[in-house]
């Protein structure tokens, strides 16, 4: 029997915060892969992505930012005849699209290994599952009802697979002031399927079973105060990357690895945007 904690039902999309950029949503996953370029072609093929911007960053290696729907991700690494030599973070997203099955043929197409061909969910939703050759997970899916992404999501959603899943939600409240919108467990604790609210954005993760893996993904977050943030992560357990510091952009940023191995880059913008 599987045991439900709602904080709050079906909750409607958050407000983009006003420290957020305009373009961004307050958490975006970012892939670090070893040919960074394939990915972004395979999120063009796929979906449709838009890519924003692509440069070579200060360890030789690709930055480049594609808009898929609503939402943005990064993605870094390698590419040919770069000398990058970083560790690969690949991760997994819950993408939602107009049609499933036709994403799930551009995907094949496109290369991708098959997890799982798409199918009708015991929710209201048909979903499938592909690899790329980065070693992405991309959970995509199409709501039934009136729209196909449901409400309080965005078009990409990072997805997590931790070892214990309530662990993870508990540094995520302390450390960023997340909040528990949905959990779904077993009597012994197994998280079947959790949602947390950080800003506008949600994450969402299950615990590791089979083939489905920890997968220790990075994260930029937008904050009103990086040095606070930093300090308030830092403080619920989490291990210093880089103290916050002033960026040529005008930005201030600083990293922190969380007790999972997930890396969060908390940025607080000194132009902020808006519109």
């Amino acid at each position: 029997m599987t045991t439900s904690t709602n904080a709050m039902e079906t909750p409607p999309a958050a407000a983009r915060p006003a420290w957020v950029p305009a373009g961004y949503r307050t958490v975006t996953p970012y892939l670090v892969v070893p040919d960074a370029p394939a990915v972004i072609e395979f999120a063009k093929a796929v979906f449709g992505a838009e890519e924003t911007l692509r440069a070579i960053g200060p360890a030789g290696g690709v930055h480049a930012e594609v808009r898929i729907g609503d939402s943005m991700v990064m993605i870094g690494g390698g590419a040919p005849g770069l000398a990058w030599r970083g560790a690969a973070m690949a991760t997994a997203l819950h993408v939602y699209v107009p049609d499933v099955d036709a994403a799930f043929d551009r995907a094949v197409r496109a290369g991708a290994t098959v997890d799982h061909a798409p199918r009708d969910l015991d929710y209201p939703e048909r979903g499938c599952g592909v690899i790329d050759a980065g070693g992405n997970r991309w959970y995509i899916a199409t709501a039934r009802g009136a729209a196909f992404t449901p409400a309080g999501l965005g078009t990409v959603t990072p997805y997590l697979h931790p070892r214990r899943g309530d662990a993870v939600i508990a540094f995520l409240v302390r450390a960023f002031g997340a909040t528990l919108v949905e959990r779904h467990a077993a009597p012994d604790g197994v998280v079947h399927h959790a949602k947390v609210r950080l800003g506008d954005s949600t994450v969402e993760m299950g615990d590791a079973h089979g083939p489905y893996q920890p997968m220790p993904t990075m994260f930029y977050v937008f904050v009103p105060d990086a040095d606070a943030a930093y300090a308030r992560a830092v403080e619920a357990g989490a291990t210093p990357l880089a103290a916050p510091a002033d960026q040529a952009s005008g930005a201030q940023r600083g990293g922190v690895m969380d007790p999972f191995g997930n890396q969060w880059y908390l940025a607080a913008s000194k132009r902020v945007d808006n519109r």
